[in-house]
């Protein structure tokens, strides 16, 4: 397990052609695992030449200064650098908090020119994600969120080496090395409810339904991804291949002969390239509608500030 581990860091590290990385952590046994596996990796190898840690205290704990100078005092033995940002507003929502944080870490990465940044996400937490997004209501792009590597720009990815390793086999690492785990009793209040997935949902699964389901799971997700990336491929050749060369317009024609699910989401990309706008289900509904109708020449929908016109074979905004 432990040369497994090891090798999950060098996969990535290698591969990819990194030489600077952002490290993002939480002072857990994920975090610390992934130190000490980046500590292993700079042992045997010798092409990092920038590595950075990060971290985001949102203030929600009584004791998140002692948490800060335990991360400061274990991050000073391995002789690399720790960025902390400590928010002065408290945001008591768990997704616009993660948002927060991903901007900030995302920013500081640009700033100071990182080519990756890496997280401690595991396979646990990629089925804890999934649930939850599950229940809140989401498409396959939700569902299928957390992959081991994400393009976040031209010079920037995000990556996530240890999203196919269990969290039971991040604690056997961790006491392998005697790691010193904070332990952080937010992780046990059932009201929030990713703990409640985590020790409630998924153990209750596993004892009436299946005991395999983590397994399952993580294969549906795998095959969910793979399907996933062929649509957005699809998506983005016939999004090509069918908007205007010179005006903010879409040859319909094309778009119609495809099937529903490749129409929603060349509209979606059409509102979002060309306007920022995640563009409702309730409208793409309308508008695939409104292909289907032999009339032209007429203003078909306004939507926000956007008048939408048929035209011939196109549909352009004005």
């Amino acid at each position: 397990m432990n040369h497994y581990l090891n090798k999950c860091i060098e996969k990535v590290i290698i591969r990819n052609k990194l030489s600077s990385i952002l490290i993002a952590i939480s002072g857990g046994q994920d975090s610390l695992c992934l130190i000490q596996l980046i500590d292993n990796f700079m042992q045997n190898y010798n092409v990092l030449q920038s590595i950075e840690y990060i971290y985001i205290d949102h203030q929600w704990k009584k004791d998140s200064e002692k948490q800060i100078e335990h991360l400061i005092n274990y991050i000073s033995n391995t002789g690399k650098n720790l960025c902390i940002y400590q928010l002065n507003s408290i945001l008591l929502s768990e997704g616009k908090a993660r948002e927060h944080r991903y901007h900030i870490i995302i920013n500081h990465a640009v700033k100071y020119k990182y080519q990756a940044i890496i997280t401690a996400h595991t396979k646990t937490d990629r089925i804890e994600t999934f649930f939850q997004n599950l229940i809140k209501g989401t498409s396959i792009d939700g569902a299928t969120s957390l992959t081991i590597s994400r393009k976040l720009s031209n010079k920037l990815y995000l990556m996530r080496p240890l999203i196919d390793i269990d969290r039971v086999d991040i604690s056997w690492f961790c006491r392998k090395y005697c790691l010193p785990i904070w332990s952080d009793l937010t992780n046990y209040y059932l009201y929030i409810k990713r703990n409640r997935i985590r020790y409630e949902l998924i153990p209750y699964l596993n004892n009436y339904f299946n005991n395999k389901v983590n397994d399952n799971l993580t294969h549906f997700l795998d095959r969910s991804n793979q399907e996933n990336e062929y649509l957005k491929q699809n998506t983005l050749k016939l999004y090509i291949s069918s908007r205007h060369s010179k005006y903010i317009a879409l040859n319909y024609t094309v778009v119609i002969t495809q099937h529903y699910a490749l129409q929603s989401r060349i509209l979606q990309l059409f509102f979002y390239h060309n306007f920022n706008l995640l563009i409702t289900n309730t409208m793409i509904i309308q508008l695939i509608k409104a292909f289907c109708k032999k009339n032209t020449n007429i203003k078909i929908l306004q939507w926000r500030n956007l008048k939408i016109y048929l035209n011939n074979l196109w549909i352009y905004i004005r």
